[in-house]
């Protein structure tokens, strides 16, 4: 981005900042204009980086894209909350980037558990607040993280304290239903020692709105703790989308990270964790690309320290002209002995001008580990779609069934139950088996 476009842009951003801005502490003001200071002298990623060599987000830059100042007052909001709402969870709701209270649940929350706004947070403690913004995923900073930051509008936090176990899950719900509206959302996820948590993070708008939604996830596990994290992507087909999770697990600690990115025009998926001494992760991903969809996914997992254990497993689907990435990097540093790290990347091409890119990697710097990775790029194997056309199936339905089973295999894997299922009957639409026999 020119030099040009970088003031145009924080001009605009500026213009339709929110009106909690007036309230921010100085240290968030510091925070803010360091992260601008940054972003005015790089601007978004370009595909001159490695990391961003196969995603070109020119067509954002290009637009003027606007933040809402409240609420949207808007019909089409519950309707979208009825699609992916979870039942039996807590929930945070933001609708175009703003706190949505009166469509959140919080009913009876347990002791130990907070769940708010940030801005609330703010006002009630923002001593701890101070404490822990901003302090995961530094290293790995870029444009789009030095943008949220600079124009965050506000977010979730979840606070566990030591020892709590949470029955159920969280869920929270991003919704946009602006066209050229702009959704920037910072979260902050902080789990105390033996605590457990799940947590449901929903993307979703209008199907024929074009929008910008950043959000930006700190997370913290404490020793010995667990955390689940669940990604549903299904924004708006003409929609842009940049999401990070940047995650930093302490001892004897439990990350699981699941991603499914069915929508969106223009996707970028980051999942980074930090791992110390016996942490373990494991990430999964599946995303689904129609249309001129494009759908980028970057995974970088850090052991630390000896005896961590990670496990990535990605698989993607793509057809028509649609375009997927998976960039996967484990980095095995020098102190990190006795680890075992496995990654593995399998996609499906439905079509001859679909495209996958793909490019795992390992980073070794230890002597004593055990790291293996791999990658699959096909179509659907004609001997299995014959068998099933030689027992009286169609063969379009054929090729339905063989390609639901490879989404549903990893989806299957997945709680809560009433998340997993609201996935399969997605993945039935996507490709429907009614009238699989031959007449």
């Amino acid at each position: 981005m020119s030099t040009l476009s970088h003031r145009r842009y924080v001009e605009q951003c500026h213009d339709s900042a929110s009106p909690n801005r007036k309230v921010e502490p100085s240290w968030l003001e510091e925070l803010r204009q360091q992260a601008l200071a940054r972003f005015e002298a790089t601007g978004f990623p370009s595909p001159r980086e490695e990391e961003w060599r196969y995603t070109n987000i020119a067509p954002i830059e290009r637009k003027l894209l606007t933040a809402a100042e409240v609420p949207a007052d808007n019909a089409a909001a519950p309707s979208l909350l009825d699609r992916c709402r979870i039942a039996d969870t807590w929930s945070l709701v933001f609708v175009d980037g703003v706190f949505a209270p009166e469509w959140s649940y919080r009913d009876a929350l347990p002791q130990g558990l907070i769940l708010d706004s940030l801005y609330s947070m703010l006002e009630a403690d923002p001593g701890w607040l101070e404490a822990h913004l901003g302090r995961v995923g530094v290293a790995e900073r870029h444009g789009f993280i030095d943008f949220n930051t600079a124009f965050f509008t506000d977010g979730a936090v979840l606070r566990l304290d030591d020892g709590v176990i949470l029955e159920k899950p969280i869920q929270l719900l991003f919704v946009s239903t602006r066209s050229d509206g702009r959704s920037t959302l910072r979260n902050l996820i902080c789990i105390g020692r033996n605590a457990e948590a799940r947590v449901v993070e929903t993307h979703l708008g209008a199907a024929a709105t074009g929008y910008l939604g950043t959000v930006v996830n700190e997370i913290l596990v404490a020793e010995n703790a667990g955390f689940t994290q669940y990604k549903l992507q299904f924004d708006g087909a003409k929609a842009y989308h940049f999401g990070g999770s940047y995650t930093r697990i302490a001892r004897d600690g439990r990350y699981r990270h699941h991603t499914l990115s069915l929508g969106g025009l223009l996707v970028r998926n980051e999942v980074h964790a930090e791992l110390g001494r016996a942490a373990r992760t494991e990430l999964n991903g599946l995303f689904l690309g129609s249309g001129r969809q494009h759908v980028d996914n970057h995974v970088r997992i850090h052991h630390n320290e000896p005896y961590g254990t990670s496990r990535v497993t990605y698989r993607g689907i793509l057809k028509d002209r649609s375009r997927g990435i998976f960039q996967g990097r484990i980095v095995v540093h020098p102190d990190a002995q006795k680890t075992d790290a496995e990654m593995n990347n399998r996609n499906l091409l439905l079509s001859e001008d679909a495209e996958i890119d793909t490019k795992p990697q390992l980073e070794i710097h230890a002597d004593d580990v055990k790291c293996s990775h791999g990658v699959t790029v096909g179509q659907l194997d004609p001997t299995a779609v014959f068998y099933l056309e030689s027992r009286g199936i169609e063969e379009r339905a054929a090729r339905q069934m063989l390609t639901y089973a490879f989404a549903a295999e990893l989806v299957e894997r997945m709680q809560p139950s009433g998340f997993r299922d609201l996935l399969l009957d997605t993945l039935l639409a996507r490709f429907p088996l009614a009238g699989v026999c031959k007449e």
